[in-house]
């Protein structure tokens, strides 16, 4: 598996508001035995989430998502609506609301087998650790140009910058405003058509309960970047054409399907092709009987074009149940990219040097642009290798 496979989610035509572009995803039929639940936590906001004994990091937290194959909660069933716990919005149908509010928790695990077939997991948490562990460890080999620090502590402590999606400026209203397609499951979010996250979960109750949870995601530099200064996107309405050979309702019913068939094509292939087209290295977290919980990281190409990390749930035949990406930004990306080279040359400088294309003097000038300075001895420096701050 080194794909994402969307197989059964068909897109919409998008709904713009000023920069945002939201395309929907729907499914002919909900994914069978599984059901993803949202955990509420009192004073939402930074917490601690423990990684093992002695690992662990302060973070924000808006919520909790709890994955559920016990087929104890199918689909919903009955006429009357429910109110969400979450956002005092209507849903149809379930039985009870399916997102409570839990006292405060100071510290979180990342993943947490729950009674019953269930696991609470940390949504972006899986995808954002593990790009944050990215050869962590640091220098495997005492180069001279390594610091002790780099040699004992690795890349510890290191931290990237991310942004509410309540400070995405325009994403809050158009998730208020677009309407919910009866059979959504998902959604693709584009800011100044640059996709800005995708969202996958198993059922519409699902993702009507979920929908507006995306304003209290993590969003990358780039994203707030684009959302601020970007100008309005055109629509791209859906028309039908030709109606000179359009005889009666079966021939509109036709020419609509055909033209919502050329949409769904011109989408994936223009727009999500970033996400769809790439190579992921994918960890697996934890497996649930059919269903196996993944991370996943891209190939951290230079100028490659947009590229995401991720989570994501598939079934057995790795077809996608749920998905939650993350934008990377171009300096995250070059960030890995250096990473990647430093540990495939055992972190020994002139090896990396030569297989990035550059001279010794640029690799340990990149390092510190990168913000990993504090990797390297203070007596390692080359011409124009001022220390530099992270991105």
């Amino acid at each position: 598996m080194n794909r994402l496979e969307l197989t059964g989610l068909t897109v919409r035509p998008a709904q713009v508001w000023g920069g945002v572009r939201l395309v929907p995803l729907v499914r002919e039929s909900p994914v069978e035995g599984l059901r993803l639940h949202r955990e509420v936590y009192e004073g939402m906001g930074a917490g601690i989430v423990e990684l093992g004994p002695r690992e662990r990091y302060l973070s924000y937290i808006p919520h909790g998502l709890v994955a559920d194959w016990s087929g104890e909660d199918g689909a919903a069933t009955g006429t009357g609506g429910r109110r969400s716990a979450a956002y005092g919005t209507q849903f149809g149908g379930a039985d009870a609301p399916r997102a409570m509010p839990l006292p405060a928790v100071p510290h979180h695990r990342m993943a947490k087998r729950r009674p019953g077939d269930r696991l609470r997991f940390l949504p972006l948490h899986l995808a954002l650790e593990g790009y944050l562990a990215l050869h962590f460890g640091g220098p495997s080999t005492a180069w001279e140009e390594w610091s002790r620090a780099a040699l004992r502590d690795g890349l510890s402590p290191r931290a990237e910058d991310a942004y509410l999606g309540l400070s995405v400026r325009g994403l809050g209203d158009a998730l208020r405003v677009f309407e919910i397609h009866p059979d959504q499951c998902g959604v693709m979010m584009y800011v100044s058509d640059a996709l800005a996250a995708a969202f996958v979960v198993p059922h519409p109750d699902d993702y009507r309960l979920l929908h507006a949870s995306l304003v209290e995601d993590l969003y990358g530099e780039l994203v707030h970047q684009y959302a601020l200064y970007g100008a309005p996107v055109p629509e791209s309405p859906v028309r039908i054409t030709g109606e000179e050979h359009i005889g009666g309702l079966g021939d509109l019913r036709a020419a609509a399907l055909a033209r919502q068939r050329e949409w769904a094509q011109a989408h994936d292939t223009l727009f999500a092709r970033e996400l769809l087209d790439t190579s992921y290295t994918f960890d697996r977290v934890y497996r649930m009987k059919s269903f196996t919980l993944w991370r996943f990281l891209p190939p951290f190409v230079r100028d490659g074009g947009g590229q995401h990390i991720g989570e994501t749930i598939t079934d057995h035949k790795g077809r996608v149940a749920y998905l939650k990406t993350f934008r990377l930004s171009d300096a995250q990306i070059r960030r890995g990219h250096l990473l990647r080279t430093l540990a495939g040359a055992d972190w020994e400088p002139d090896r990396a040097a030569a297989a990035l294309g550059a001279s010794r003097t640029e690799l340990i000038r990149r390092i510190r642009a990168a913000g990993f300075g504090t990797l390297l001895k203070g007596g390692v420096r080359g011409p124009g290798c001022g220390s530099a701050g992270r991105g």
